[in-house]
């Protein structure tokens, strides 16, 4: 009997232990911040626009308030809506949202190394490593506005060649600025009619344009799946492979030729950091991070930057006046003779609103790169399990009707006080913010500025269909805005 009883009492305690776990799971999954219904498999895929899934979350959040849940595919994410949310997850609660979420498309490529995707101490030692390497090379200081200022000389003269007859302006904006990625990273710039730059251009261009596909957020829902099906995301995969052999040759020509005591480039610092601490086991200077981390530098600093440079002539061609208000400007401070320099921009207020506009209104990267809970989080009340995507919506920063006074419209005067003075915008996130915000702001900033004013000061752009055929909407738009190409018309003024 009482054998019996012990075990009918084990039972019995089991049952409340069992019962008490998964009501403490139950507890913890109410304070998930609230969200759609999900279905099996496919959660909340079925609510979004696939070629514009940010304005669908946008909707959402008018439903289920400024952070809420949605499900990708089977993957549980987290939305910050708003600039509020955004600045006081990114900003105020800095180390819980330091994290980085690794979108699948981006760990098969570079396998966990590198700087954009990694975390933990990886992350840290190469960013500040990064950072400060950078930083000794020119980046916001006079060497490195010599090498924009030249680089846009070159970009000038072959601009000048067209002689007036129109041409597709992507492929010479994408030389001048890898060139001066290339200047910091290897050592060196190409020539605009280098086959082989051309050919790695291309494979930037055409990856930065499938990552913003349909198709690649497909990838990086079920992974799994499509690793086992045909489709371009193998093209894809095989032309990145291409573009990290040529990193892995640039690196090895830098281990015969470089001399420890004169670096030239990123790779020499890498390597001399690398040679310093190969007896430390907790180095992270090694081949694989320098591999990807190149990687990250030559596609992130080149295809952005150049899509919001494409993305500003038509701006400049749909809006004459605003183009012609520009160059006035310009003349007045600098004239026609003297290159642009970073310390113009105060005496220019009217140009760098305007290229401040261009960025809110491309919104380039609408939902940011995904961050990621390393441990569980609270905010607002709210729980956030470890293993859960955090997406600051940048969209909804550069949007947000509270810190804009026309978020829909093309509009330089939110850049401007009542003097006409330039003033600044807290919410103006297009490099994101917190700990994981863009490490080449500063040069991303310089280029825009220096390359902008510079061909203002030399040419006036216009395209033979005239201003009302530019359509500033998206071409497509998924994990970035591309905006629409024209050929434009280049008049020497």
């Amino acid at each position: 009997m009482d054998h019996h009883l012990s075990d009918t009492l084990l039972l019995i305690g089991l049952v409340l232990a069992l019962l008490w776990v998964f009501a403490v799971k139950k507890r913890k999954q109410c304070r998930l911040p609230p969200g759609p219904r999900a279905l099996p498999l496919v959660g909340n895929l079925h609510q979004l626009d696939r070629r514009a899934p940010f304005n669908s979350l946008a909707e959402l959040s008018e439903t289920y308030g400024p952070v809420m849940t949605v499900y990708l595919g089977p993957k549980r994410a987290v939305f910050l809506v708003g600039y509020d949310a955004v600045k006081e997850a990114l900003v105020e609660q800095a180390n819980d949202f330091a994290g980085r979420g690794a979108p699948p498309f981006f760990d098969r490529v570079t396998r966990g190394y590198g700087l954009i995707i990694s975390n933990g101490d990886r992350h840290r030692q190469l960013r500040l490593f990064t950072l400060s390497t950078l930083k000794d090379f020119g980046m916001g200081r006079k060497g490195m506005e010599q090498l924009v200022q030249e680089e846009g000389r070159h970009l000038a003269a072959r601009i000048e060649d067209t002689e007036g007859a129109p041409f597709d302006p992507t492929f010479l904006l994408s030389c001048a600025l890898s060139n001066v990625i290339c200047c910091l990273v290897f050592g060196q710039r190409f020539a605009y009619d280098d086959a082989h730059f051309f050919r790695l251009l291309t494979i930037i261009n055409d990856t930065f344009n499938f990552f913003s596909s349909p198709l690649a957020q497909l990838y990086n829902v079920f992974p799994w799946l499509m690793e086992r099906v045909p489709g371009r995301h193998h093209d894809c995969f095989a032309k990145i492979e291409e573009l990290k052999e040529f990193i892995v040759e640039r690196i090895k020509y830098h281990k015969e030729t470089m001399d420890p005591d004169s670096p030239r480039d990123y790779i020499d610092c890498f390597l001399h950091r690398a040679n310093q601490e190969k007896e430390l086991r907790t180095s992270e200077f090694h081949d694989d991070n320098l591999v990807a981390t190149v990687l990250n530098l030559f596609q992130a600093g080149t295809e952005p930057t150049s899509a919001t440079l494409r993305f500003t002539l038509n701006v400049l061609i749909k809006y004459p006046n605003i183009q012609e208000q520009m160059q006035q400007e310009i003349d007045d401070v600098i004239g026609r003779e003297r290159c642009p320099n970073m310390g113009d921009r105060k005496s220019l207020p009217f140009t760098d609103s305007v290229i401040h506009e261009i960025q809110r209104f491309l919104d380039i990267v609408p939902m940011g790169v995904p961050h990621y809970a390393l441990q569980d989080v609270s905010f607002r009340g709210y729980s956030i399990p470890k293993g859960t995507l955090i997406i600051p919506m940048l969209h909804t920063v550069l949007r947000d009707k509270g810190q804009w006074a026309t978020p829909w419209s093309f509009n330089p005067q939110h850049f401007l006080d009542h003097n006409s003075n330039f003033k600044k915008n807290p919410a103006f996130l297009p490099f994101s913010a917190g700990k994981r915000a863009c490490v080449g702001e500063s040069l991303a900033r310089t280029m825009l500025f220096l390359f902008i004013a510079s061909l203002l000061q030399r040419f006036s752009f216009s395209c033979s269909a005239g201003p009302d055929s530019i359509d500033l909407s998206p071409e497509f738009s998924s994990f970035a805005n591309v905006p629409r190409k024209y050929h434009v018309i280049a008049t020497p003024r």
